[in-house]
This record gives C-alpha cells, structure tokens and sequence, in this order.
C-alpha cells in the first residue's frame, strides 16, 4: 500500500444544474501517471468539514485524487433556500461532481470511487445501482432502506416529527419559506436524529472536526421527514457490478446494520466489515483508524493507485 505520498489541497466549485458547489480537491503532489480519484460526500445535513477531511487526507497520503465537495444548499455551496435536503437534487450534485472529478488533468477518468457516509453511503449505492460507471463504491454506515429507517425513529419520535414534516411539505406547495427541525438533538427532541446517544455522540464528532458549532446552520427543512421513507438505495443493489465495501455499526440506531447487511448480500461483488459500535462512532478515536484502514486495504486491493496508465 502507498503511503507517506505529499499532496496539495485547494478549494475549489463545480457547477450542478447551474449551481455553485464548493470542493476541496487534494492532488497527489508527484503522481506518476494519472491516479484514481475519490469522491466524496456527507450524510444527512452534514458539511463536508465534519470530519471528512481526516479520511480524506489519509486516501490523499496514500496518493489517491481527493475531491471532497458539500451538496446544494448546504455548507459553502450555493443554492436556496438553505438546508434542503432533496435526495433528486443531492444524487445530481453527485453526478456532477464525478464528472469534475474526471475533469481533473491528474485522474483516470476510469477509476472513480464513491465514497459516501450514512446518507450519502445511500446515495453511492443508488448510483451505482443505476449504472454511474464506477470503479468502486465505500458506503459506510450506509442508509439503505427507508421503512428500516421509520422503524427506527420509533412510532413517538416518528408523531413528533410528523405535524412539522407536513406543514413544512404542504408549505413547500405554495413556494413558502422551509420550516425547520434541528438535524440533531436529545433523545425525545423534535429533531431529525434524536436516537438515544445521538446527540452525546454527534458532539463528539463536531469536537474532532475542524468546524466549531455555529459554523453551519445544524437544521434541515423538516419536509425531508416524511419523504425518507421512500428512500431505500437497497432496492438496486442486485445491478451493482462494481466492488463494494459496506460498513456497519451493529448497535446502529438511525441506519439500522441489518438493513445494510442485507443490502450487501444482495450486491454481487461486496466487501462486509462489522464494528461494535453505534452510527456515529466510526468517525471518531478510537475506532476510526481501523475503520480507514479497512477502507485503504479494499482500495489497495479493487483500485490500486499504481495500477493505472502511465
């Protein structure tokens, strides 16, 4: 495995349906011959800047391309009204990023992986399911299944959110501005995570980020609520033919592991890791180092850095 590799990192846009994304694109800063390059995106009403960046540098010094951005609406991305989360939308913005990302004159535009987390470890499986030519997807602690997902909030959570969830979508009918939820909060909050140990745990994340609190509004427009039971990425995972890695916490409370596990089964190239752990433990000390370096053993293995032209 390449290690110790010097990079550059600049800030960067691309444009998606018209709308300015903000990226931070890592450069290996001595590739030889065209690299692959991951893509990279957060999960639900996240910012890039949530420790993102601490894998992002570790793919970076082990001479992989890096383009990190945040979806429309959300963090240094354009776009209005803020905080919508429109899974259309955000699968577009991906789209578009992986067209920059081969863009860019030190990628081989044939070897893009997409790495997606929580959410958007959703997002990566839905892509590939519908054909994005891909040479990889990482997904972790993926968001795979919809009504998994309901089940998980819980029919009391799931009635304290309903009431806002539909006024802010009815309100969206006749062009009003969002009305929001906090995207994270105490357990029995009304607020789009509110598993037990979410919040406690989500602190500990910001607290190992480079982002402070009030960096970013930490809201999403509540109408999302009541639309991501029809989301399950899970349903195309028989037509992914690129590898996959998928990771699972299995004491995950907002994107269940089993869900996720059947998902993999179903993939016909797949890659499944288990941690003892809850959602939000993977990014943070001290299960991260472990949890990057199954990441960086799969990439070694599926998408070389040295086994590109040149």
């Amino acid at each position: 495995m390449s290690s110790g590799n010097e990079y550059t990192q600049a800030e960067e846009f691309f444009s998606s349906h018209g709308v300015r994304c903000a990226a931070t694109v890592y450069r290996p800063s001595a590739p030889v011959g065209p690299v692959p390059v991951v893509v990279m995106a957060h999960g639900f009403a996240a910012t890039r800047g949530i420790r993102l960046p601490a894998y992002a540098e570790r793919f970076a010094t082990a001479g992989y391309a890096v383009v990190l951005f945040d979806y429309r609406y959300f963090g240094d991305s354009e776009g209005e009204p803020r905080q919508l989360l429109d899974v259309r939308s955000q699968l577009d913005d991906w789209r578009a990023a992986i067209t920059f990302a081969r863009s860019l004159q030190i990628v081989d535009a044939d070897r893009v992986i997409a790495w997606g987390t929580s959410f958007a470890g959703g997002h990566v499986l839905t892509l590939a399911g519908r054909g994005e030519r891909l040479a990889a997807v990482i997904a972790q602690v993926p968001h795979v299944s919809g009504p998994a997902a309901v089940r998980a909030t819980g029919l009391r959570q799931g009635l304290r959110l309903a009431p806002v969830g539909l006024a802010d979508l009815i309100g969206s009918c006749f062009r009003r501005p969002p009305r929001y939820v906090a995207a994270v909060g105490p357990e029995n909050a009304v607020a789009a995570l509110a598993a037990p140990g979410a919040m406690a745990a989500f602190e500990r994340l910001i607290a190992g980020s480079r982002v402070r609190r009030g960096d970013y509004p930490e809201t999403v427009a509540a109408r999302i609520l009541v639309k991501i039971g029809l989301y399950s990425p899970a349903r195309t995972a028989r037509k992914i033919s690129c590898p996959v890695l998928i990771q699972v916490a299995t004491s995950d409370n907002i994107a269940p592991a089993a869900a996720a596990v059947k998902a993999a089964r179903a993939i016909p190239n797949s890659t499944l890791r288990h941690y003892e752990c809850g959602h939000f433990d993977p990014y943070v000390d001290p299960l991260f180092p472990g949890v990057v370096a199954d990441q960086l053993e799969f990439l070694n293995e599926m998408v070389p850095v040295n086994s590109g032209r040149g």
